[in-house]
């Protein structure tokens, strides 16, 4: 996975909110604020290619979710969306973010949807990549079910290659160019620690968000890979024409890690998306 380029300015370590100490890296600055929310059983490094890219113009926060990561350890069997998005509230508060862009992808824009529904005083507008109001369909389920018991009772080394060819599109898994980014993937899936289960049943056993969507009154964005495996764009787009005025972006020869498969894309639509709402108050 990408590391994040440093530099003095770059704050980086653990932060105590809501009873959980959560790991973060803030650019700091004096641009708008930006937080990145990463997919289950990844990592704030889903969006290096994001913060390097943007850092610029914004300030940008990413952090790993309670459980995962480098954040603390959870005794939840299974951590839910709720908690998570009561997290990144007390996250931004503990900041003095005030009102933020949202960035999620998968879990994170599950995430999105809750935060941007029940805190929307919180959120400038929200970018969901990935991502679905809905539960996933049976034959998904059956699927991620059997990887988690695996995971769980032999050891996360046992499902990093199975997963690799659900997270990543063909275009990149075929790419001979790009076999160090399918390593470092599957290097990061087998790292994993134990207790990664139960992170994924928060997601797996998750209720739909359909009846959020109306409450979303932000800007919103709505971003799908054209080969993502495990969240189908159609999933994606059907997303953005229940939410009002949202608006979507199809990224070519992108799967669901479409941050890292298809970073100068994804960039360019993001920041063009935050741009276009900039204005000297908009953070007030």
């Amino acid at each position: 996975m990408p590391q994040l380029l440093h530099d003095t300015d770059f704050k980086t370590g653990h932060i105590r909110v809501n009873g959980t100490d959560l790991y973060y890296e803030d650019t700091g600055g004096q641009g708008e604020p930006i937080i990145f929310s990463h997919a289950l059983l990844l990592d704030s490094k889903l969006f290096a290619p994001q913060v390097e890219a943007l850092r610029g113009k914004f300030r940008c926060i990413s952090y790993d979710h309670r459980g995962q990561g480098r954040s603390a350890e959870d005794s939840a069997s299974a951590i839910s969306l709720e908690v998570l998005t009561e997290d990144v509230v007390a996250l931004i508060e503990r900041l003095h973010l005030g009102r933020v862009h949202f960035c999620g992808l998968s879990m994170g824009g599950f995430v999105g949807i809750i935060l941007a529904a029940k805190h929307p005083q919180l959120v400038r507008s929200l970018v969901l990549m990935c991502s679905s109001a809905d539960t996933d369909p049976i034959e998904n389920l059956k699927k991620y079910k059997l990887l988690n018991f695996l995971g769980r009772w032999i050891g996360p080394w046992s499902v990093a290659r199975p997963l690799a060819p659900i997270i990543f599109g063909k275009t990149t898994l075929n790419d001979p160019a790009r076999k160090h980014l399918k390593a470092q993937l599957i290097s990061h899936l087998s790292r994993n620690r134990w207790s990664s289960w139960r992170a994924v049943n928060g997601v797996i056993f998750r209720k739909s968000l359909r009846e959020e969507l109306s409450k979303i009154v932000v800007p919103t964005l709505v971003i799908a890979g054209d080969e993502d495996l495990c969240m189908d764009p159609s999933r994606s787009e059907q997303l953005a024409t229940s939410i009002a005025g949202a608006k979507f972006s199809r990224i070519p020869l992108g799967g669901h890690a479409i941050t890292l498969e298809q970073p100068a894309a994804v960039n360019a639509v993001i920041e063009e998306f935050i741009t276009s709402l900039q204005s000297p108050l908009s953070n007030h």
